[in-house]
């Protein structure tokens, strides 16, 4: 009996002391989205349990409306929307925009037709490498019907960064060249993008992003992955013409998702999206270099 008592102890105190384990400063649960903005909280489900992993993700529902933390889900895949507004209406093969940090964002419903969301934000104009302090409105609409979500940005100091004459010596370029460009792969695998093929991969950026600002929900945050493949293409008007196969990144779920785009650009006209077409998943395709 005595024997018994004590392994019986032993077990009880076993437990306990598993229960009663305190973590020290280098060994906290990984469930700060703030270590980087895209990456989707632990739970303890995916440790062998079945409850959440609790306070950020938490907190994050409750702050979806009201103020924001600008460092979490809402606010960030808000003020990405921002950056593929900006790309898909004012990019250039020389101005393209990428966010740099989001200072405070607010979100309200709007009666049941969807959510509003204030932001400010630090707009990086990647080329000339300008920044500038934004303030955008990001509405995404609900209803049985999927629509796009409605921006409104001012960054007009960005926005008046000229880039004419380069616009001008490219499209000449490629509009009196005898050989239509085309290119593969940008970036390779290694990352990398050799200097002539630039514009391409440039333009590929500015046409992926009327995808990303049609498909983007406050369920979704897109980058762009890679350029798989861009074609000139023949045309008797002023547009330049483009087929493109893009791979898109879409961060929350990753996957590699695939679309085939038809689209024209001038520097009076930028880009215009003719046509897109969303691929079908497959196993096979080559993975692009990662775009954390």
């Amino acid at each position: 009996m005595g024997v018994r008592t004590v392994v019986v102890l032993a077990v009880l105190l076993g437990v306990t002391g598993s229960l009663g384990v305190t973590l020290g400063p280098e060994t906290t649960w990984n469930t700060d989205v703030t270590a980087h903005p895209n990456s989707v909280p632990e739970t303890v489900e995916e440790m062998g349990q079945k409850q959440e992993l609790p306070e950020e993700k938490v907190e994050e529902e409750v702050m979806a409306t009201g103020k924001l933390n600008p460092n979490h889900y809402p606010a960030q895949r808000a003020a990405k929307v921002v950056q593929h507004y900006l790309n898909a209406q004012y990019g250039s093969p020389y101005r393209l925009f990428g966010l740099q940090k989001v200072h405070s964002g607010d979100a309200e419903d709007v009666a049941d037709s969807g959510r509003k969301y204030q932001l400010e934000i630090s707009v990086h104009e990647i080329i000339s490498n300008a920044v500038q302090k934004c303030s955008a409105e990001v509405f995404f609409p609900r209803g049985e019907t999927p629509l796009s979500a409605q921006v409104q940005v001012s960054c007009e100091e960005l926005l008046s960064i000229n880039t004419t004459a380069q616009e001008e010596a490219l499209y000449q370029q490629y509009k009196t060249n005898q050989t239509l460009q085309s290119a593969q792969k940008l970036p390779d695998s290694y990352g990398h993008i050799a200097a002539d093929m630039k514009p391409l991969w440039h333009l590929g950026i500015m046409a992926s992003s009327h995808v990303m600002l049609n498909e983007s929900t406050e369920e979704t945050l897109y980058n762009m992955a890679q350029v798989a493949n861009i074609t000139q293409l023949e045309t008797e008007n002023d547009q330049l013409q483009f087929d493109a196969h893009i791979l898109l990144h879409e961060m929350v779920s990753q996957e590699i998702i695939h679309w085939k785009l038809l689209f024209t650009w001038s520097p009076a006209e930028g880009t215009k999206v003719l046509q897109m077409e969303k691929l079908p998943h497959c196993h096979d395709w080559e993975k692009p270099p990662s775009t954390d």
